[in-house]
């Protein structure tokens, strides 16, 4: 085999740093979550529920992109030992939705409201290659890798809902296959693992790692978690600098030249992932930008990574879509400089099943500090209509007015973005004919 170019090892360092972005993040998520004793705020130890009892505020950096919407009920998956069983209860008919992310960011199942309805029900989460049988009555869902993360949501119509949503939420339960049946109690006061740095966010952290460090903790969580037949291509690729499941990735031990030119990748591809995700694969109507494939990627590396960077857990399309906009109805990035409002005609209110809303975030995808610790507005706070039954949102980091605050959708000082989330949209949602108005400059 003709030895490797510097360039020709720069190039396939690119493509593999940007095919495990997402497991990276992911793992170094995961780390952060997991990293306590006993289950608290978003974080719990492995094969446990961590609940937000409340919306996330500015102060929180876990997760980027958070909602502010439903209640989250977090949980990573370590399928290794066994299945785990996620048993839910009747919600009355509440929406949820407990979507299911293999390691690579890809959603395999997505028990709820839409797929599984809203009665009780037992799902045994299956690690691959597991033979056996399960419990009557318990359904089955094959999981691709032994890593999975569950990230419930549970529709919460403001503050007044919280009680209501943290009794459903308290009967959110895991059950390991063998305890099945056995009055199980999640364990307290788990071992955690020395080491973690659960300050810097994780996108952060994976963006500070070296070329040797990122490739060897990939090369091992690809050995738990494999990459899928379609992944076959470049899995070849991979194989050409050393990348190989169940193989210990030695940097130091390559060629000289292959060692420069994969210390030189790692930059240059994690710029190309900020970029997808600044610029996701979307189409663009009104300057927001439209994802109709979230979720679930094929062999779109750098369409998956991008979301990964941007919005760690999103949902499939008929869960949810997330209009994104950084700009206005010109094309002027938004910035707190300056005044907007998003004005809905009457049959341009957001089409869906469950509800609608729109999210401030800052650049760094977390939320907005401000007075009225609204961090989003939508179809279930008390808006203000006008007569003709359109509704105008206003976006502005002083108070547009006292009578119109109501519908007032603070921002920072500086430059912001915004997300719509549409959960359960409907058809012409989906089918590509409604967009949201566009971002209006008022001063």
């Amino acid at each position: 085999m003709t030895p490797l170019s510097e360039e020709q090892a720069f190039n396939l360092g690119v493509e593999a740093y940007i095919f495990g972005y997402p497991l990276i993040l992911m793992d170094i998520t995961q780390a952060i979550t997991t990293a306590v004793s006993s289950s608290q705020g978003f974080k719990a130890p492995i094969n446990q529920f961590a609940h937000l009892k409340a919306f996330p505020d500015a102060s929180f950096t876990a997760v980027v992109s958070p909602n502010a919407d439903t209640l989250y009920s977090s949980a990573w998956l370590d399928l290794s030992a066994e299945p785990i069983i996620l048993s839910v209860p009747d919600t009355g008919g509440r929406y949820y939705l407990m979507p299911m992310l293999d390691a690579w960011t890809n959603i395999f199942a997505s028990p709820g409201k839409r797929t599984t309805g809203t009665k009780k029900g037992d799902f045994a989460i299956l690690p691959p290659n597991w033979t056996g049988e399960l419990p009557e009555g318990v359904q089955k869902i094959q999981s691709p890798t032994s890593m999975v993360w569950i990230i419930g949501r549970t529709q919460t119509n403001g503050k007044a809902d919280y009680e209501a949503v943290h009794a459903i939420q308290d009967l959110y339960q895991l059950t390991p296959l063998s305890q099945w049946e056995k009055s199980y109690q999640p364990p307290t006061h788990v071992p955690v693992t020395d080491g973690i740095d659960t300050q810097t966010p994780p996108v952060e952290q994976v963006k500070n790692l070296d070329a040797a460090s990122f490739f060897t903790r990939m090369c091992r969580l690809m050995t738990a978690n494999p990459p899928a037949l379609k992944d076959q291509e470049i899995g070849k690729k991979l194989a050409e600098i050393g990348l190989i499941p169940d193989e210990n990735f030695d940097l130091k031990a390559l060629d000289p030249v292959i060692i420069k030119g994969l210390e030189r990748s790692i930059s240059v591809a994690h710029e190309q992932v900020v970029k997808a995700g600044q610029t996701p694969k979307a189409e663009v109507k009104n300057n927001w930008l439209m994802t109709y494939d979230l979720g679930s990627y094929g062999t779109d590396y750098l369409h998956r990574a991008g979301v990964a960077w941007v919005g760690l857990g999103a949902n499939l399309p008929e869960d949810a879509i997330y209009p994104l906009t950084r700009v206005d109805k010109e094309g002027n990035p938004l910035s707190g400089e300056h005044d907007y409002v998003i004005h809905f005609e009457s049959e341009e209110i957001p089409p869906v099943n469950a509800f609608w809303s729109i999210t401030m975030y800052n650049n760094q995808q977390f939320f907005v500090d401000n007075p009225l610790n609204r961090y989003a507005i939508g179809d279930r706070d008390n808006l203000n209509f006008n007569d003709d039954g359109s509704l105008d949102i206003f976006i502005s980091h002083e108070s547009p007015g006292e009578n119109k605050e109501g519908n007032w959708l603070p921002s920072p000082s500086d430059h912001f973005n915004l997300i719509m989330r549409l959960y359960s949209p409907k058809a012409p949602v989906l089918e590509k004919i409604w967009s949201p108005p566009p971002v209006k400059g008022v001063s």
